[in-house]
């Protein structure tokens, strides 16, 4: 480990959040060790005490104490990376935001929210290494599918959950999705309605859309918009679901003739169609904002940065994350 460093704030990080200068800096560094180190004032600006959310300037001098992370460095966090590792450990390097009543992480693609067939691990079970004082666990208020990335809500206490689980179904919570699908939409942003119903299939549980008044079938609808397009090829979509069902944004961008990348089950192309060079053959749908009321106070603004596949996406196809703004 480096000792301690007193590192420069150069004029293209003005206005950087501290907490997302440590995340370009340290990659390795997890939101949990960076608050820790901010309450004990071992991390300081200008020789002061400084929070998470606060903004550097240009010229200021950050102490950095030492660290057991590689600056710059550091395996991304995915499914395969975190074998081995304590729960607890690989929850603090999930965690994105957090205070007295909730966590939000950045769940890495792979990596199962609840047990179920197949599953060896799980974030239900991981939430038992943080359990508190009074031995209450973290709750879980709503799911991701286990290939899908990015953020997820957990409430911290009994009452959080319930609050939070309601502003779900209020529908009072604005979620944001980014997905990366081929071909390109009939239109540049719409609407998607549809009924949707589970069926069986021989590869497991499928969602299909079906007639109005079908039985079983739920409605579903969902909102999307083009960011960026590479020719007629792929669509980067920023998809937002005004529902929750199962598999909602995968069978919508199949049903408007998009499929999405890398997805086991609703994903078919032509026989002539052959899977872009360089691209991971992986779901490439990601949970990249969400925004909901807090249990007590305020409002709850996460955004979750890019797996490692998408990143790899994003770069080969030259798209800009600032192109989402």
């Amino acid at each position: 480990m480096a000792g301690v460093e007193q590192i420069k704030v150069e004029a293209g990080e003005a206005g950087m959040r501290l907490d997302r200068w440590f995340k370009a800096h340290y990659p390795g560094l997890g939101f949990g060790h960076l608050q820790k180190l901010l309450r004990s004032g071992q991390v300081r600006v200008d020789g002061g005490r400084v929070k998470a959310d606060t903004r550097v300037e240009p010229g200021q001098m950050v102490r950095v104490p030492p660290l057991e992370v590689d600056k710059k460095g550091g395996a991304p966090l995915t499914a395969k990376t975190i074998r081995g590792q304590d729960d607890g450990d690989v929850l603090s390097k999930m965690l994105l935001w957090e205070d007295d009543k909730v966590f939000v992480f950045n769940k890495p693609a792979g990596l199962a929210v609840q047990g179920g067939s197949g599953v060896t691990r799980n974030v239900d079970d991981m939430l038992e290494a943080w359990r508190n004082k009074k031995g209450e666990k973290p709750r879980l208020v709503h799911r991701l599918d286990r290939d899908t990335s990015g953020v997820l809500v957990v409430a911290r206490t009994r009452l959080a959950a319930m609050k939070l689980a309601e502003a779900f179904r209020a529908r009072e919570t604005h979620k944001t999705y980014w997905a990366l699908v081929k071909g390109v939409p009939p239109k540049r942003e719409d609407k998607v309605s549809s009924w949707l119903v589970k069926e069986q299939t021989p590869d497991g549980d499928r969602m299909r859309v079906a007639k109005h008044g079908e039985k079983g079938a739920d409605h579903a609808v969902s909102f999307y918009r083009v960011i960026e397009q590479a020719a007629q090829a792929l669509t980067w979509l920023e998809m937002e679901p005004y529902t929750g069902r199962t598999h909602q944004l995968r069978v919508h961008a199949a049903a408007i003739g998009c499929p999405i990348i890398g997805d086991p089950k609703y994903f078919e192309a032509d026989t002539n169609w052959d899977f872009p060079g360089g691209l991971q053959n992986r779901l490439h749908l990601h949970a990249r904002r969400i925004v909901i009321p807090h249990p007590e106070r305020g409002v709850i603004d996460v955004t979750a940065p890019l797996p490692p596949h998408m990143v790899q996406a994003w770069n080969l196809l030259g798209f800009s994350e600032d192109s989402a703004a």
